[in-house]
C-alpha cells in the first residue's frame, strides 16, 4: 500500500573530499555543485517527490544543518527533519529513522538514500525503487540497489551476487538477486576481475526496508544500538522526541549500517540497476561526470581561461579572472576562504589534510 511508503534522505555528512567547496558550515549536499541552480539535496528531494508526497519524505541530518535543510526544502514539515546531535555513522541514523517511522506508522516501509548522488536515468531508478518496495511488502527482506559497473573502479564497495541479471523487470521477484557477500574497495586488479565476472555490482548505499522488521534485525545483529535508542519508546513521534534523542543518541556506537546490519543479516537482496548513477564523492568523480573540453578538462566558472591544461578540473566561483597554463591531471578549486591545487591521482589524501587543518 503506497500510503505506507516513505523516503528518508541522509544529509548529515560534511563531504570533506570536496573541500574547499564543501565545508563544515556548508556541506556539499547544500551546494549547487553541478551548476544547475539547485543543490544536490534539492535535486534528490524532487526526484523522490515523483514517488511519495512531501510529508512522506524525511531528512536525517545533523542538528546544525536544520535551518539549511528548511531553507532548501521549505515543503518539508518541520517534524520530518530528524536531527542527530552527534555524528555516529549510518547505523544509529537508520535505527533512529526506523523507530520514528514505526511510531508513526507500524506498517511503514522506507527507502534510505544519500542526499548527494546523481541519477541520470530517473525513470529507471524510480521503477527499481518501486520494485524494491513491492518486494519488501511481500517478503521479510532488505533490498539494496546494486549498480551495474561500467569500469573497474577502485573507489566503490562491491556486492557479490548469485546471479547475472539482465533484461526488463516483469514482476517484483524477477531480477532480485541474493547477496553472497559485501566486498571492500578493491585494488585495480581485483576490480577488473569483478567487472569481468559479471556477478559483482557497485554498492550505492540505497536501501529499502520495513521499519518493524529492520528494528528486529537491529535487535538480533546490532543490539547495542537499538538498546540505547529504545530506552523509552513513548518519546518517538512526539514533542519530546528531540530532547530524548539529544540525551541518548550520543551514546550509540559509531558504526555504519553496512557493518551493523547488512553484512550480518541473512535476508539481504539486491536489484541490479543501470540508472546512470554517480555518488559524486570526490573531485575525480565530478570530473568524470561533467562535460569536458577537447583536452578532457572540466571548467566551472565564467572567468576561467585555460592554456595547455589537460585532464583537470578547474573551479572558481569568484569574479576575478583565473588563468591556468600547463597543468595536467590536477584539481584546482578557488573559494573565498581557501585555494586547493592538488594532483588528481592523490585526491584521497584531501580528507586527511582537511582533518589536519581543522586540528593543527
Amino acid at each position: 500500500m503506497k500510503e505506507n511508503h516513505y523516503i528518508t534522505i541522509m544529509a548529515g555528512g560534511v563531504g570533506s573530499r570536496f573541500w574547499p567547496a564543501s565545508t563544515e558550515e556548508t556541506p556539499k549536499q547544500f551546494l549547487d555543485i553541478l551548476g544547475v541552480g539547485k543543490s544536490l539535496l534539492r535535486l534528490t528531494f524532487e526526484r523522490f517527490l515523483k514517488l511519495v508526497p512531501a510529508d512522506h519524505i524525511l531528512i536525517v541530518t545533523n542538528k546544525k544543518y536544520k535551518a539549511l535543510t528548511q531553507e532548501h526544502l521549505p515543503e518539508i514539515p518541520e517534524k520530518n527533519i530528524l536531527c542527530e546531535p552527534s555524528r555516529n555513522n549510518t547505523g544509529p541514523c537508520v535505527a533512529y529513522t526506523a523507530l520514528r517511522l514505526r511510531a508513526e506508522n507500524p506498517d511503514a516501509i522506507f527507502a534510505t538514500a544519500p542526499s548527494d548522488h546523481v541519477i541520470l536515468k530517473e525513470e529507471a531508478f524510480l521503477q527499481k525503487i518501486e520494485q524494491a518496495f513491492h518486494f519488501v511488502e511481500n517478503n521479510n527482506a532488505i533490498v539494496t540497489l546494486g549498480i551495474q559497473p561500467t569500469r573497474p573502479d577502485t573507489g566503490y564497495g562491491y556486492i557479490e551476487t548469485d546471479c547475472k541479471c539482465e533484461g526488463e523487470i516483469e514482476d517484483s521477484s524477477i531480477g532480485v538477486c541474493s547477496i553472497k557477500a559485501f566486498k571492500e574497495k578493491p585494488d585495480k586488479l581485483t576490480a577488473q576481475h569483478y567487472l569481468e565476472d559479471g556477478n559483482y555490482l557497485w554498492n550505492a548505499g540505497i536501501f529499502v526496508w520495513k521499519a518493524s522488521e529492520l528494528i528486529d534485525s537491529f535487535k538480533m545483529n546490532a543490539p547495542d544500538i537499538i538498546k540505547v535508542l529504545s530506552d523509552d519508546l513513548n518519546n518517538f513521534n512526539t514533542a519530546e522526541e528531540q530532547s530524548y534523542i539529544d540525551a541518548v543518541y550520543p551514546h550509540t556506537p559509531c558504526i555504519s549500517v553496512d557493518y551493523a546490519i547488512l553484512e550480518r543479516a541473512k535476508n539481504v537482496f539486491t536489484i541490479p540497476a543501470d540508472i546512470g548513477w554517480s555518488d559524486l564523492g570526490t573531485w575525480n568523480s565530478l570530473h568524470a561526470f561533467l562535460d569536458k573540453d577537447d583536452n578532457e578538462t572540466v571548467t566551472l566558472g565564467a572567468n576561467t581561461h585555460l592554456i595547455e591544461t589537460k585532464r583537470s578540473i578547474i573551479r572558481s566561483d569568484s569574479n576575478k579572472i583565473v588563468v591556468v597554463k600547463g597543468l595536467e591531471d590536477y584539481i584546482v578549486v578557488d573559494e573565498p576562504g581557501a585555494l586547493l591545487i592538488y594532483p588528481k591521482n592523490d585526491e584521497q589524501e584531501i580528507k586527511e589534510i582537511v582533518k589536519g587543518l581543522n586540528n593543527p
